[in-house]
């Protein structure tokens, strides 16, 4: 893999989406300008002109709710990242007493002094049988690294390795504010389309008021600027998940250990040499929201356009140069075992 190249175009590419998102909200703006306007003209036959600041507060109060959403769903993270990923049920590792989450933290130390970065906080998911870890925070000094305990069993000391390096990519990368910004910023197109449902919707008596043309105007132009910028952070994100792939195996100088990884989740998926864990697959095992589209592995089969991540197999084809068989996600011979009955 050359990963040099690969993170330039993986660069170029979000560079590029951005600009096309600060363009569809551009277009947003103008579009509910231009559906006001013309609604103006249709319910006054006699027109005669726009009221006074007519668009600027049309401009104004779409931003302010594209604005807004992106401000509630910010803060969301308020907290740091050690509150996000206690609420997505994880806890603090526990290297003095757990001999896997002391190669766990072994590796993470290892990986901040190769990243030359803060060594971020380790923390486990220790009721997830799945392969599959996060990160998040604002910053280093909030930052977590978060990996399941089926990603602790399974995986052998290298792909654990790789599997951190493509997480500290993100968190080097600053893609987990980018990603929680965008996602802000799609909820306040969401919001401008539920603005303009709410003013179509009919009272109990099942009248509508003078507002639904206005409204309709605005849902309509609300829902076409939602989805784009929906489809446009889908494809940011998995712009920065093949830039983080192609991180992994520069800070590892090794393709086995994330694509590894990648492999075995694929063999995990399909069901190849399955293990007999309390949520066999770890994919069906609902994740908290705010964490979805920050895992290694999206939890969520979604639409081409609407999907967070790039599918395992292209991934694996990026890594390797060619297509991968599948590997067995079974526990790995030389990984500490766990006491099961302490969870």
């Amino acid at each position: 893999m050359r990963f040099f190249e690969a993170q330039e175009q993986a660069r170029s590419q979000t560079l590029r989406l951005l600009l096309l998102f600060g363009l569809a909200v551009i277009g947003l703006v103008l579009a509910v300008n231009a559906g006001l306007a013309l609604t103006w003209r249709l319910v006054l036959p006699g027109f005669i002109g726009y009221p006074a600041y007519f668009f600027a507060v049309n401009t104004g109060v779409t931003l302010l709710f594209v604005l807004g959403g992106w401000w509630l769903e910010t803060s969301v993270l308020a907290g740091g990242g050690a509150a996000l990923a206690r609420q997505a049920g994880a806890r603090e590792a526990w290297p003095s007493s757990r001999e896997a989450e002391r190669r766990l933290c072994n590796i993470v130390g290892e990986l901040a002094i190769a990243a030359g970065m803060k060594a971020p906080q380790a923390m486990v998911l220790p009721r997830e049988d799945g392969i599959n870890a996060f990160a998040a925070g604002w910053h280093e000094a909030d930052a977590i690294v978060a990996v399941t305990q089926g990603a602790l069993e399974r995986l052998s000391r290298d792909e654990l390795q790789g599997l951190l390096a493509h997480e500290f990519s993100h968190l080097r990368e600053g893609d987990t504010r980018l990603n929680m910004r965008l996602a802000g910023m799609v909820f306040g197109l969401e919001m401008v389309f539920g603005l303009g449902r709410s003013m179509c919707a009919p009272d109990d008596d099942g009248h509508r008021s003078f507002l639904a043309l206005p409204g309709f105007a605005i849902m309509a132009t609300g829902s076409l600027g939602w989805l784009a910028g929906r489809a446009l952070k889908a494809a940011v994100s998995r712009q920065r998940e093949f830039l983080a792939d192609a991180r992994a195996v520069q800070f590892t100088r090794s393709k086995d250990g994330l694509g590894g990884v990648l492999r075995k989740v694929a063999g995990e998926q399909a069901g190849a040499g399955g293990y007999p864990g309390r949520h066999r697959g770890g994919m069906q095992r609902p994740w908290h929201p705010a964490v979805q589209h920050m895992l290694l592995v999206g939890a969520v089969r979604q639409s081409q356009w609407f999907a967070s991540h790039p599918p395992l197999a292209e991934r694996i084809r990026r890594i390797y140069g060619r297509p991968m068989a599948l590997l067995p996600a079974l526990p790995d011979d030389n990984a500490p075992t766990r006491p099961d009955a302490l969870f």
